[in-house]
């Protein structure tokens, strides 16, 4: 046990250098503006929905459209999409009914379909939850100068509903995840991609073998990016980072999400899925302090290493007002992502928008028909 905290502390250090590096790059001046296609997959009308969708129409960039998709016509989206149409009529939006999808992804599908039917080169996608400034587009584009780059992904910056749980789990994001993230970067490079927002030129999606790649797996996000550093596309963490609205979920709904996360996770990454054990001090500190009191001061350590990998990840790099004002909340968002890490090493299945899926081993999954 006391190896396993000072492992962590280790990687708490590691925390705190990989943010500095990530802040010390610095995108280039803008020169050339390229048209963009902007891809909004859609289903339902989200907490939020039309506030997010509004900051894509908002942007302040010269050429660009918007494609969304939904399965339904019924969809409630479609009325949130026409009345933005109508307070936004410079903007050229378009809307596609999909239907029932043949694959088990239906957010992939739902991109396959619109990027068919986008005009442009540089193709950004955004979750519906994602909420932007109107500097975004303009922030990609000038990442993109970068010929060589092939895929940007952005970190975010997770705002929760009104829910005691969603709460808890966007400071674990802001602190705790954010913070895999910069370290994964610094130790190996970006083999990865976040799935709230990412920019990508189309010819690189083709080289992947286009959405038709990524069709079969749950965590198409980190498959795309794995993907296009195999076939040798520059793949980036942007320097823009956007807001991911998770929205208001009551505890049920929180841990079957988190779940369904963890589980996805431990099967594109095993290894690093267990190495995750470093990423959360405090229980194991806990632990060692439960069984050997005397040995106080390791728990003490963990606790400032702790802070400062937080810091570091939420306010040096993220700028989240949330943690500054509840970082209280850091040692039971720790404990419970620690149980939850846990519970993801079991179970083969996960529950997606009221749908359940099979998932196989090598990251694929399939729909458990009722």
């Amino acid at each position: 046990m006391l190896a396993l905290v000072a492992g962590s502390l280790v990687y708490c250090v590691l925390t705190v250098v990989a943010s500095v590096r990530y802040k010390r790059v610095r995108a280039p001046e803008l020169r050339d503006r390229p048209p963009i296609s902007v891809l909004k997959p859609l289903s339902g009308a989200d907490e939020g929905l039309e506030e997010n969708l509004a900051s894509f129409f908002a942007q302040e960039y010269p050429s660009f459209e918007i494609l969304f998709a939904v399965r339904h016509s019924s969809d409630p989206a479609i009325a949130v999409v026409e009345r933005l149409r109508t307070r936004y009529p410079a903007v050229a939006a378009s809307l596609i009914v999909t239907g029932e999808p043949p694959c088990p992804n239906a957010k992939v599908y739902s991109l396959d379909r619109m990027l068919a039917r986008a005009r442009h080169d540089l193709i950004v996608m955004a979750d519906s939850d994602v909420r932007v400034t109107p500097g975004m587009l303009a922030a990609i584009a000038a990442e993109f100068q970068d010929e060589t780059l092939g895929l940007a992904t952005c970190p975010y910056r997770a705002v929760p509903g009104r829910s005691f749980w969603s709460t808890l789990e966007a400071v674990g994001l802001n602190t705790e995840f954010i913070g895999g993230v910069l370290v994964a970067r610094m130790l190996d490079g970006m083999k990865f991609a976040l799935g709230p927002a990412i920019a990508a030129r189309r010819s690189a999606l083709a080289g992947i073998g286009g959405f038709d790649a990524l069709k079969d797996y749950l965590a198409d996000d980190f498959v795309m990016g794995k993907l296009a550093a195999e076939r040798g596309y520059g793949v980036i963490l942007s320097s823009y980072a956007i807001e991911h609205r998770i929205g208001t979920q009551r505890f049920a709904a929180n841990f079957r999400h988190r779940l369904r996360w963890n589980r996805g996770t431990r099967r594109s990454r095993p290894w690093g899925y267990a190495g995750q054990v470093f990423t959360n001090p405090l229980p194991l500190a806990l632990a060692l302090w439960v069984d050997k009191p005397e040995w106080w001061p390791a728990a003490a350590a963990a606790v400032a290493f702790r802070a400062a990998a937080g810091w570091a990840a939420a306010q040096y790099v993220l700028r989240d007002p949330l943690t500054r004002r509840l970082w209280w909340l850091t040692p039971l968002q720790d404990l419970a992502s620690f149980l939850v890490w846990i519970a993801g090493f079991f179970g083969n299945t996960v529950l997606w928008r009221g749908r359940r899926y099979y998932l196989h081993a090598d990251g694929r999954f399939e729909t458990i028909e009722r």
